[in-house]
């Protein structure tokens, strides 16, 4: 180690300063790759979602993908200009929660945060699932298998960002930037390309066009607006996740979060021209997008490429979930509507209780839907939507108490497209599923108020925030339950003296002639070694330990009401964890058992073997 000379000699260099946690921090090029795959992804499934409410209509309402495609990304634009704006105002992060804390009131930004939950975890079974079908629709013979790929897509996410969002965005990048390029030469060659007669990705499946619909109406286009507006989710990601990038983290997010928009909306865009230019139809089995793949590039090594693209950042997409939801639940454990342990971090700056949280309850729904992406994508635009709504008011309370008139009336306009989008949303997906999203984004919101009233009770038991009265001394008495004299029995018992003020080993006696005997050889035993520590027999009617062990506290505690009760617990740990199923749980029975009958302080002694 580096030395400096000092007047008395030779002191050592001052330590170099503790890591910032910069380096784990995101770029706006990184944060582009770790927090915007959700929106991404999304052109995969959004014109798709568009097109298949659209052919109910037959051919005739096909023709409306484009109409409806620029709705929506008007729709976008909106969205990309409030949530920069939703950045600058709220630099620490939480989006749409933040913004409803600040001017919404607590229940509303609780509905805020329950939304963005599930819309969070939605996102991961839905990016996984629709990941797979972009997969078995260029190799059929995978089909059967598609949830066990599913979980496996899971478990390799999750490892990934358990190590860290900037580690994960690396080594999203690559992939990243192979999609959007596959995307936009599958459009400029399309675009390009006489439209074919057929798809070879399409032939010898059935086509899911209604045969005899010719009309249009209004609850139609609705409707097609309402699925493809799943194109829409994650772009709140990086205004929820502000505090994960580097320095100047506002800056670095508003870039990531505009060039999210632009990319966005030129595919969108894109794909839907194409669907109109080449007439596709929704074929069972064939998504969409393999279909413009197909009749782009043709049935050739191209095709696969953009499948192999989809289907990696298809699943992939679930990042953007393990990016922002953790921060989140940091937030909501700060503010005390979460466990306490969603704000604690990990080396390199990952909130792992949120990042393994998650995985779980995804892999769940993964499970329920049997890897379907049809079962899923119904309930997965609301909660969004909810966020978009609120986030968006509460910016035009925002603006309107610092006199930004111009930027109150974007937000506003924002807020009443996306609140007419939620109710749209929910109307037209109520019977396919969204019902659930009603009846869960309420219980969640309770759940959170349960949390917090339980912290509240628990905050005035410890007097949190007030001044405490100063420490006293108390007579404190050890009490170590003890079955046979061995090693362990003398290692608790010289931590007990040095514990209290007084020590007292008891051992509990059933009615049995075993028992009464082992315990009379226990008391000869005892006499003979000597160890200045009474032996107290607690007989018991029944063959249990902790009632005996409690009642005799109990005694005390009424006799001595000025005396420091502490029950030392010695246990033998094997040093394998293989051995462990080895020990008995006496130790932990007589444990709970004091906890939760008596007052006294339990002090668990493990001893190594």
């Amino acid at each position: 180690m580096a030395v400096l000379t000092t007047e008395n000699g030779v002191a050592p260099a001052a330590e170099e300063p503790p890591d910032s946690g910069d380096r784990h921090k995101l770029t706006a090029l990184t944060g582009l790759a770790a927090l915007s795959l959700d929106a991404m992804a999304s052109v995969a499934y959004g014109p798709e979602a568009i097109v298949l409410v659209l052919a109910a209509a037959g051919g005739y309402g096909l023709g409306f993908t484009l109409p409806v495609t620029l709705a929506i990304a008007g729709l976008l634009a909106v969205l990309v200009a409030s949530y920069r704006q939703v950045i600058a105002a709220f630099p620490d992060g939480g989006g749409s929660y933040a913004v409803a804390k600040a001017y919404l009131g607590r229940r509303t930004s609780l509905v805020a945060a329950g939304s963005l939950v599930l819309d969070y975890v939605l996102n991961v079974a839905v990016a996984v699932t629709a990941g797979v079908a972009a997969l078995t629709s260029a190799f059929p013979g995978l089909h059967d298998d598609r949830l066990a790929m599913c979980l496996v897509v899971l478990v390799l996410i999750t490892g990934v960002n358990l190590r860290g969002i900037v580690d994960s965005a690396r080594a999203f990048i690559a992939p990243t930037a192979v999609f959007i390029g596959a995307i936009m030469i599958l459009i400029v060659v399309g675009l390009f390309r006489d439209a074919p007669v057929s798809t070879a990705a399409s032939a010898g499946h059935a086509s899911a066009l209604a045969d005899d619909a010719t009309t249009v109406g209004a609850l139609l286009l609705l409707k097609a607006f309402a699925s493809g507006c799943s194109a829409l989710t994650g772009v709140e990601a990086i205004a929820n996740a502000v505090p994960s990038f580097r320095a100047p983290a506002a800056k670095r997010a508003m870039r990531a979060e505009v060039a999210l928009g632009a990319l966005l909306g030129v595919m969108l865009i894109g794909l839907s021209v194409l669907i109109s230019r080449f007439g596709l139809r929704p074929v069972e089995g064939v998504t969409v997008l393999a279909q413009l793949a197909d009749a782009s590039l043709g049935h050739n090594w191209a095709f696969y490429v953009v499948q192999f693209a989809t289907m990696v950042l298809l699943a992939l997409s679930a990042n953007t979930s393990f990016g922002g939801l953790p921060v989140l639940l940091k937030l909501l454990a700060r503010d005390d509507y979460l466990p306490h342990v969603f704000g604690l971090k990990a080396d390199r700056q990952v909130h792992r209780h949120g990042v393994v949280w998650l995985a779980v309850v995804s892999a769940a729904l993964l499970v329920f839907s049997g890897g379907d992406t049809n079962t899923l994508v119904p309930l997965f635009a609301i909660g969004v939507f909810v966020g978009f709504t609120l986030a968006q008011t509460g910016m035009v309370l925002h603006w309107r108490a610092t006199r930004q008139w111009g930027r109150a009336v974007l937000n506003g306009l924002g807020a009443v497209l996306t609140g007419v989008s939620a109710v749209v949303v929910t109307a037209t997906k109520f019977h396919d599923g969204a019902w659930l999203i009603v009846i869960a984004l309420p219980a969640l919101v309770l759940a959170f108020e349960a949390v917090h009233r339980a912290y509240g009770r628990i905050g005035e038991c410890l007097g949190v925030g007030r001044v405490p009265e100063p420490p006293h001394r108390e007579r404190s008495l050890v009490l170590v339950p003890v079955s046979s004299l061995t090693r362990l029995t003398s290692e608790a018992l010289t931590a007990a003296v040095s514990l209290g003020d007084e020590v007292r080993a008891v051992t509990v006696c059933h009615p049995d002639a075993e028992d009464r005997e082992a315990t009379e050889a226990l008391e000869r035993d005892w006499a003979l070694w000597d160890p200045g520590v009474p032996l107290v027999r607690l007989p018991s009617e029944r063959r249990t330990l902790g009632r005996p062990i409690t009642a005799y506290v109990h005694g005390l505690q009424e006799a001595e009401p000025d005396t420091r009760i502490t029950v030392l617990i010695p246990e033998a740990e094997p040093e394998r964890l293989w051995q462990r199923p080895l020990q008995n749980r006496r130790g932990a029975l007589v444990a709970r058992a004091v906890r939760r009958d008596t007052d006294a302080v339990v002090c668990r002694l493990r001893f190594t073997v």
